[in-house]
């Protein structure tokens, strides 16, 4: 079973995470940041993942923690339950329109951390959420899966479309990747023999 669980407890949040990537698409999700709830579960809907995440973090300060922290515990889920990767398609992209916005989201699960990141949201909040808190939890959840993840923004005015437009993309993008390559199941998805 390709799953995991996650603890991590800091000074600043506490988070339990499960993940299992041959899920539903089923999503509990309490990270006391309401706008990134709802971004965690289209994510899991979209990439079919079970998905459940609690967090207790210092939002009384601000939300960066808890946001940071999520996306690094689910970067850890990830490279979990993936294990050694043999059989994976490796690769996804998909490019999703959200009303007005169009974002491509490109994911290698190569073992090497990089974001690109070539989107403008146009607004410092969406609600109470901090617009530039996206960028901080795909490269916290990048650092950790220890994936290449590329965002592509070719269109979009609204905020919450295109950072939905990402999180959605990133779904679909990242279903196809951890997908099984019925031609090569057993096989490590690389010409270098290793990931």
């Amino acid at each position: 079973m390709r799953q995991a669980s996650i603890k991590r407890k800091t000074k600043e949040t506490d988070i339990a995470l499960t993940l299992n990537l041959d899920g539903e698409g089923k999503a509990d999700i309490d990270t006391g940041v309401g706008f990134l709830n709802h971004m965690l579960e289209l994510l899991a809907f979209h990439g079919q993942f079970d998905l459940t995440v609690s967090c207790q973090g210092d939002t009384q300060v601000d939300d960066h923690h808890s946001v940071e922290d999520t996306g690094i515990a689910l970067g850890q889920a990830f490279r979990e339950a993936l294990g050694d990767k043999k059989g994976i398609v490796r690769y996804g992209n998909f490019l999703l329109p959200m009303d007005e916005a169009l974002v491509m989201c490109a994911v290698d699960l190569c073992g090497r951390d990089t974001l690109g990141y070539q989107v403008n949201i146009p607004t410092q909040k969406v609600g109470a959420f901090d617009t530039e808190l996206a960028q901080e939890f795909m490269l916290s959840f990048a650092r950790n899966a220890q994936a290449c993840v590329h965002f592509v923004q070719m269109a979009g005015d609204n905020s919450h479309h295109i950072i939905e437009a990402m999180f959605k993309g990133l779904g679909r993008a990242l279903r196809q990747a951890v997908s099984i390559d019925p031609g090569r199941a057993g096989e490590t998805p690389s010409s270098k023999g290793l990931l």
